[in-house]
């Protein structure tokens, strides 16, 4: 490794939503000659087997109030000003041209100790609303990266659309033919989130079973669900003669968007990005459950541009979505536009733009241009 190259530091949260665009930087970053490191803490290293070998990988303490009881919420900033005085030591020993956060609480400690130090430093926000940590730090850094636009900002700052870094893997795939839907076999790909959705897991099934016999005997599923549902969701296709495959984590999740002709799925700022690079016709369900529905937030541009059907999970029962995924499976001109559509909203050079803001920032600050932010 040449340690003169500039070093970017990437901080990310421990989801799949955070790790995936923070994967794409990094791909980029190395590819143009810079030297990477990720910050995370150990629930978001398990998301790190993606990163190419040449990212050097640190765990930093963090922590969250969310969690926990009362003796882990009383730890809470003792931990976090632990993770913040080892970034400090660590970026002082080895400075960072730029430190980038992805969002989550593990990404505290690396954007403090930038924003201590004053050095050039950035938010990617992968939904249309803002997490709660790049709340905190959005008015506190030098640009602030949006991956779904528009996306809803505090008052005074600006927003960068640059859209959201889709993996290598992903973007190998780009606008992959779309195999329209016929008498033959398709595929419907069933997407939860990193961590899988029990309520696809309750309905999706049902709803697949529920299909006239002429769809039905052509269909086979590939379905993402949670480790304790796996073997039922798996038993009950099986009962019903649904040829299925049915795993917790897929880990060629590009190669089965590519191949499907339908995809259910959670509305991730992640997902939604791959459907809209590889150009698939989806069944978006948001998550209730997210304090600011950001998920919706995320879905509305596929929507509006007529590539896919919004489903609250209000909605989503058994009979609406069998008449949907019918409704789709039955009219090939229909999913091929809705496939085009996707891709019509795309952004497959996100991943660059976001390296091109990354390499201007460093630039200001080697010409001496003072820090901005407040």
């Amino acid at each position: 490794m040449n340690m003169r190259a500039p070093l970017l530091v990437i901080a990310a949260g421990g989801t799949g939503g955070h790790m995936f665009p923070a994967q794409a930087l990094a791909e980029t970053m190395l590819a143009r000659g810079w030297r990477v490191k990720l910050t995370t803490d150990t629930r978001g290293a398990r998301y790190t087997g993606g990163f190419p070998p040449g990212v050097e990988i640190e765990t930093m303490s963090s922590a969250t109030f969310a969690r926990g009881g009362a003796l882990a919420k009383a730890l809470v900033p003792l931990r976090i000003a632990g993770g913040v005085l080892k970034a400090l030591w660590k970026f002082t020993t080895d400075r960072p041209a730029v430190v980038v956060g992805f969002g989550g609480y593990p990404a505290i400690p690396a954007m403090a100790a930038a924003t201590l130090l004053r050095r050039p430093r950035m938010i990617h926000e992968q939904n249309g609303v803002l997490g709660r940590v790049n709340q905190v730090f959005a008015k506190r850094v030098n640009a602030v990266a949006c991956g779904t636009w528009p996306t809803s900002l505090p008052e005074g700052v600006q927003g960068i659309h640059t859209g959201n870094p889709v993996r290598g893997a992903v973007h190998d795939r780009a606008g992959a033919g779309y195999i329209a839907p016929g008498d033959y076999p398709m595929s419907l790909l069933v997407l939860g989130g990193s961590q899988g959705a029990r309520i696809l897991s309750d309905i999706v099934p049902q709803a697949v079973a529920a299909l006239p016999e002429h769809l039905l005997r052509h269909i086979r599923v590939a379905h993402q669900a949670r480790a304790e549902d796996q073997e039922r969701v798996a038993l009950y296709y099986a009962d019903h003669g649904i040829d299925a495959e049915v795993e917790p984590f897929f880990h060629d999740v590009p190669n089965r968007l590519s191949e499907a002709q339908l995809v259910v799925s959670r509305a991730g700022a992640s997902t939604v990005a791959d459907l809209t690079v590889i150009g698939r016709p989806s069944i978006l369900v948001p998550l209730a459950a997210a304090i600011r529905d950001e998920q919706t937030a995320n879905a509305r541009g596929l929507v509006n541009a007529d590539a896919a059907i919004l489903m609250p999970e209000s909605q989503f029962t058994v009979q609406n979505l069998a008449e949907q995924i019918e409704g789709v499976l039955s009219n090939p001109a229909a999913a091929e536009h809705m496939a085009r559509a996707a891709l019509s909203v795309g952004r497959p050079r996100a991943a660059r733009d976001l390296a091109d803001l990354v390499e201007s920032l460093a630039g200001d600050a080697g010409r001496g241009i003072p820090d901005r932010a407040q």
